[in-house]
């Protein structure tokens, strides 16, 4: 699970939630354990009121929200298999990513 407290600390994350039908929800937040709970308690997204969750599948933090947006955007747009390596590859994607100098 790639879930850190230290994601919501540093500012808006994505998070992925894998729901009790099988299907993902993805959302971004800046306070992702009071979120993840709204979504446990049913007052979370319209989605997830009629697809409960299951679990929280990984988050990955981001340095403001429309960093966090433009994420969110793109995990949407992958097919379901390919949405937990998404949270894995961004976070690699920068490691390596080189300097401009």
């Amino acid at each position: 699970m790639t879930h850190t407290t230290e994601s919501a600390a540093s500012g808006w994350c994505l998070y992925l939630i894998e729901c009790r039908d099988g299907t993902y929800y993805a959302g971004i937040t800046n306070d992702l354990d009071a979120r993840y709970q709204a979504h446990v308690s049913g007052k979370g997204a319209r989605y997830t009121r009629s697809h409960p969750p299951l679990r929280l599948l990984g988050s990955r933090a981001y340095d403001n929200r429309a960093a966090a947006s433009r994420a969110e955007w793109e995990i949407k747009q992958l097919p379901k298999h390919r949405k937990l390596g998404y949270l894995s590859r961004a976070s690699t994607a920068e490691a390596v990513t080189p300097q401009a100098e």
